[in-house]
């Protein structure tokens, strides 16, 4: 038999053992000792694992797998530190930065966000990008939705981050951020942010916080 055969076909007036026509209503979706077609089943060992660049923010490199037909394929990732982006309101309205991307030359308005620092939890790191680039403290931050990012290419995490109980404080930007500090109504906010050019995170953090019941 070769490698692209499962088996033989059963002739189409098989039936049952108890006579039945042999179509189980609810099948095992995973019979032992069959293999599935799909490769869900198959465990996709790495025959080889390498790094190909380092640039101090992001690493890059590839793995070569064994795919569930047998055959070997590279698959080539990027890995970030995780992140943190941070949702809270003053006031009735949503606090958020303006700043332009060199990567796609557009000028973004977003959430507050930033990568964790050794240590730091989703949360701690929340609270303390936030400071840093609004120049508001918040009494309490807590953890919405911990996610992996573009998982086709990327090894990154996200955490969208609930701050509240905000009050005055100093900002830290670093020496590569230059952030307009930005309130937009919070019923005004989904628009905003569809308009393009259009941030991820910045959209899946006002859409779970709204679907929190936080906004």
């Amino acid at each position: 038999m070769s490698g692209d055969e499962v088996g033989s076909e059963a002739p189409d007036d098989a039936g049952g053992a108890d006579g039945s026509n042999g179509d189980d209503p609810h099948p095992d979706p995973d019979p032992e000792g069959v293999d599935r077609p799909d490769g869900t089943d198959h465990d996709w060992p790495v025959l080889e694992s390498a790094v190909e660049y380092e640039t101090g923010w992001y690493t890059g490199g590839y793995d070569e797998v064994e795919q569930p037909d047998g055959s070997r394929k590279r698959y080539y990732w990027a890995e970030l530190p995780d992140a943190a982006v941070v949702v809270s309101t003053l006031d009735g309205d949503l606090l958020m930065v303006e700043q332009f991307r060199p990567t796609i030359r557009e000028h973004c308005l977003e959430l507050p966000a930033g990568i964790v620092e050794s240590g730091e939890s989703f949360a701690e790191a929340g609270g303390r990008e936030l400071r840093e680039e609004t120049g508001f403290e918040a009494e309490e931050c807590r953890l919405l939705q911990a996610m992996n990012c573009s998982t086709g290419v990327l090894r990154h995490r996200r955490g969208i981050v609930w701050a509240e109980g905000l009050s005055p404080a100093s900002r830290k930007l670093d020496g590569n951020e230059f952030l307009a500090v930005t309130a937009v109504p919070v019923e005004e906010a989904l628009e905003r942010v569809r308009e393009p050019p259009t941030n991820d995170a910045t959209l899946e953090g006002i859409l779970i916080a709204r679907e929190e019941g936080l906004l």
